[in-house]
């Protein structure tokens, strides 16, 4: 047995053996023809697939499957340092060191001389000024330059719209963004065209955006929150119907709002 096969087969191997995996998976002559086809646009979906089942395991609190979740976001970090160190640009050790520099960089009050004795709103008013400062060596010259293209579209609007507000540009409260909220929907409603309803759908989930920004709220943890609440009170309509030999198909709107408002009132209750 060589080295390598002794490695793939240690139980104990740990993220070594992770990355012999990997790297076997893309040989060109004896790996996964899956695996060395793929290329950094085609693995990306499956990266950001896998960080949402992170987040949605932790939303369920699902603690016996948040290791395995985890191992699965991790197995697409090394999978794109494989394909990066095929290429000659880095590799997975050189991903964990600047990260570690990086964390070191931006906790001076930790690893370097600063006190620890600062308000956590200090804290992140110091860590927004050494990205700033990271920022600026990339040549990220603009307000908004940086914030990820690829970034969930509502997550994206809150990150942009934090910039602005950074250097002044926001309202001064909820009730201006209320405000707001009530013009855009009345220019939804007037919208004369396919066109037009497009543009201002997507005006007024910015202004969504901006106003869970307001609230302090997480507007993706929200949604899917809100997607498992429809989810839980559909499945007791479903659940309720099927009890009586019934199919939601076969069933009026009157029958299943009555069963979803027997849902409400139920989690009411608990």
């Amino acid at each position: 047995m060589t080295e390598s096969d002794r490695l793939v087969h240690d139980p104990r191997g740990g993220l070594p053996r992770l990355v012999e995996i990997m790297r076997r998976l893309r040989d060109p002559e004896t790996g996964c023809p899956w695996d060395i086809e793929q290329d950094f646009a085609s693995v990306a979906p499956y990266t950001i697939e896998e960080a949402y089942e992170v987040a949605d395991a932790i939303d369920r609190q699902a603690w016996d499957e948040l290791k395995g979740e985890l191992g699965d976001l991790l197995f697409q970090s090394v999978f794109h340092a494989q394909m990066a160190a095929e290429r000659g640009l880095f590799d997975i050790a050189d991903v964990a060191d600047t990260m570690s520099d990086k964390m070191v960089a931006r906790h001076p009050h930790v690893f370097g001389e600063e006190s620890r004795d600062k308000s956590p709103e200090q804290q992140t008013r110091d860590w927004e000024t050494i990205k700033a400062a990271e920022r600026a060596r990339k040549a990220e010259t603009g307000v908004l330059d940086g914030v990820a293209l690829g970034l969930p579209a509502l997550l994206r609007a809150v990150k942009l719209q934090n910039r602005a507000a950074r250097v002044g540009f926001d309202w001064p409260g909820t009730d201006e963004v209320m405000d707001k909220l009530r013009e855009e929907m009345d220019e939804l409603r007037q919208a004369p065209d396919a066109d037009e309803r497009f543009e201002e759908f997507g005006d007024l989930l910015f202004v969504m955006a901006n106003l869970a920004r307001h609230l302090k709220i997480d507007p993706e943890a929200a949604l899917r929150a809100a997607n498992a609440k429809f989810t839980r009170r559909f499945r007791y309509i479903e659940d309720a119907l099927n009890a009586v030999g019934k199919h939601p198909k076969d069933s009026s709107l009157a029958e299943m709002d009555a069963l979803w408002d027997a849902a409400k009132a139920l989690e009411k209750r608990r």
